[in-house]
């Protein structure tokens, strides 16, 4: 797509990265086929192709409106249209890109504002976790809006942490929000590691990965996350301690791949930053080393209903990293059952901090996702992502749950069973 930048993004580094970006693009239109907020809305500025060619206007001197905000906000940011596209068009960078401008010419009206900072301040504060406390205590007398963001209380078993000690180590992420909303994924992350010779070793505080701050346009606050857990994780890293960094989110996991990326312009921190991403791993990128050791562990062919599984593939793993069919493959060869719903491809509405300042649509996906979920009989939903499993699960009477949880009962049953 023939682009000409307006002066003022001439020989800048925003303007250099947009125009390559843009340039690639084809107006094919195939994107369009895969997006869901086009399928919902019908308007061709709700698609990655209409929303490109606003970006493209604005990178080329067109004063954007409260209208070109609102058709960028409401892009999930699901990245499916990267993988349908046959040119390779960088979209999640571009409407990155595209947000922090905007952020800059369009001014929000002060409510959104409000809910926007709480937001990104909220969920990375070390008062998170205090507060989810309090909610799940006031939880019957929240509404319902507010009750769908309030899981019910983590069994015992959550803060459940193997102490014993590996010659292979990890470091794994234990995230800003996860470790206050669904605490046994981290735990049970770290069991089935343990029971396959690998230990986990700690972070605390290393907190968020930057993601959420970037998605709502503060990219200078992401990338001051992304130094913060950098400097957190380099003195193990530096010293060859561990073989790997290990994402159980694949919201942060994408995230932190895009590191080297992201700060490449960092004198200090673009060297770092590269290894950091070639160092991590979706923990499903495991399972092939995994999958041989716990084996037999787990000995006859897992029982009970966690043995029939639908799995919802997050698009932060299946578009934004390109892994797919990495955790249905591990979970067959360990005895599960796997089915994926007939929209797999698809969003579930979740999208980070979406649910909250999109509900309608949220929801909306959210509802069409279940109803293809629940259609595969299996009385047991899984995913990858602490955003996906509680969007979906605010949704649904059907327990929803991250595999890694499903693979960690498994293997406590088998424990049981050979101990009584």
């Amino acid at each position: 797509m023939q682009t000409h930048l307006a002066p003022e993004f001439q020989g800048t580094a925003h303007g250099a990265a947009a125009e390559a970006i843009l340039r690639k693009c084809v107006h094919c239109g195939f994107c369009t086929a895969t997006c869901p907020t086009y399928q919902l809305l019908g308007d061709e500025l709700d698609s990655p192709r209409g929303r490109i060619y606003l970006m493209k206007q604005v990178f080329e001197g067109t004063a954007p409106s409260r209208a070109t905000q609102l058709h960028l906000d409401r892009c999930l940011t699901c990245r499916s249209c990267e993988t349908t596209c046959p040119s390779g068009v960088q979209y999640g960078h571009l409407v990155d890109i595209g947000r922090q401008v905007l952020e800059a010419k369009v001014a929000r009206p002060w409510s959104e504002r409000v809910v926007r900072w709480l937001l990104k301040e909220g969920l990375t504060s070390p008062l998170f976790a205090p507060a989810m406390a309090l909610g799940r205590l006031m939880r019957p007398l929240l509404p319902a809006a507010l009750k769908d963001k309030v899981p019910t209380a983590p069994g015992p078993r959550a803060r459940l942490w193997p102490q014993q000690r590996h010659s292979r180590r990890v470091l794994m992420l234990e995230g800003c929000v996860q470790p206050a909303m669904l605490p046994n994924i981290n735990s049970a992350t770290a069991r089935v590691l343990d029971a396959a010779g690998i230990e986990v070793q700690r972070t605390p505080g290393a907190g968020c990965c930057g993601a959420l701050r970037t998605h709502l346009g503060d990219v200078d606050g992401g990338l001051a996350d992304m130094r913060r857990l950098i400097d957190a994780w380099w003195p193990a890293i530096e010293g060859g301690e561990i073989e790997a960094i290990v994402m159980n989110a694949s919201g942060c996991g994408v995230q932190v791949k895009d590191y080297g990326h992201a700060l490449a312009s960092d004198p200090d921190y673009a060297e770092k930053a590269r290894r950091v991403s070639a160092l991590t791993r979706d923990l499903s990128e495991l399972l092939p080393d995994l999958v041989p050791r716990l084996q037999p562990l787990l000995g006859a062919p897992v029982s009970g209903a966690p043995a029939r599984v639908a799995f919802h593939p997050p698009c932060t793993l299946q578009h934004g990293q390109q892994l797919r069919g990495g955790v249905e493959s591990g979970l067959r060869a360990l005895g599960f059952e796997v089915t994926l719903p007939v929209d797999s491809h698809l969003c579930c509405g979740s999208a980070g901090t979406y649910s909250v300042l999109q509900p309608e649509l949220s929801h909306t996906l959210r509802e069409r996702k279940l109803g293809h979920l629940q259609a595969t009989g299996a009385p047991v939903i899984a995913s990858a992502n602490v955003g996906c499993i509680q969007h979906l699960q605010a949704g649904t009477g059907a327990r929803v749950a991250h595999w890694v949880e499903l693979l960690d009962e498994a293997l406590t049953e088998r424990r049981v069973k050979t101990t009584a």
